[in-house]
């Protein structure tokens, strides 16, 4: 016999505390669409950044603005070096008779050095030597140090134990120039400097006292007075001959007259 059922009552009657079945995947597609969204940004902002920087190029410099005006003229040369070309080298060749230009003497270099004893137990003393010779020379000196260790004067191998400096060309010149017409006259009780420093293959070395002859040093600024070498190097091999040239070059040596460089 078939059962007659309300069509009302077929499903069941509906629970008032359940949720609306209609409604729930609006809600749950809602929530979704919302976390996608924060997620979605996130990588259209990456995307973007990637976009800019793979269309950045490599960074160049600006331009730097050119000088105006014409461009700076090279240095004039030393004043004695063109003395020593113009007038003492022909004057050399004609007093010893030498025919090759290869033959007449010239200045190689002049060596300036500075011996600390004391700069291991007072190594400001050594800062200030330095920066005194690099005042006068114009250069940075070099610090020399000790190549073998002696017991009896406390010295090991490698402690700093004064500073050199060696000039060429046109910084040779000039030094030279310097000392010749300011310093040399600024000695105390200058009666001329020794014509017999010479070493037998035409080098010349001369002693100074106190480095105070100097118009580079300042008084107020020296800790404390100290000596100096100076050796000039040329390619005469005989003393008669760099004697000559330095003679010519303005040196004021004992007992003559010196020559006026002009």
């Amino acid at each position: 016999m078939a059962d007659t059922k309300d069509p009302k009552h077929e499903g069941g009657a509906p629970d008032p505390g359940a949720k609306p079945r209609g409604k729930e995947p609006k809600q749950e597609a809602g929530a979704a669409e919302v976390a996608a969204a924060p997620r979605g940004t996130e990588q259209a902002q990456k995307a973007q950044k990637k976009e800019k920087k793979g269309k950045k190029g490599p960074e160049t410099q600006a331009p730097k603005p050119e000088p105006q005006g014409p461009p700076p003229e090279p240095a004039p040369p030393a004043r004695l070096h063109e003395y020593y070309q113009q007038k003492v080298r022909p004057k050399l060749a004609q007093q010893f008779g030498l025919e090759n230009p290869h033959e007449i003497p010239k200045l190689v270099k002049v060596v300036l050095n500075v011996g600390m004893g004391d700069a291991p137990k007072n190594p400001k003393a050594l800062e200030a030597a330095v920066a005194e010779l690099a005042a006068i020379t114009g250069q940075q000196p070099v610090v020399t140090r000790a190549k073998k260790a002696i017991a009896n004067f406390n010295l090991r191998q490698g402690m700093a134990v004064g500073c050199s400096v060696t000039l060429r060309g046109a910084r040779m010149y000039e030094f030279l120039d310097r000392f010749i017409s300011i310093a040399v006259p600024r000695m105390r009780d200058f009666r001329g400097l020794p014509s017999d420093s010479f070493d037998g293959r035409g080098n010349y070395t001369v002693g100074i006292k106190e480095q105070m002859i100097f118009p580079e040093i300042d008084y107020d600024k020296v800790e404390k007075i100290h000596g100096m070498d100076i050796t000039l190097v040329t390619t005469a091999g005989r003393d008669d001959t760099a004697q000559a040239l330095l003679r010519e070059l303005g040196m004021p040596f004992r007992g003559e007259s010196p020559v006026a460089v002009a």
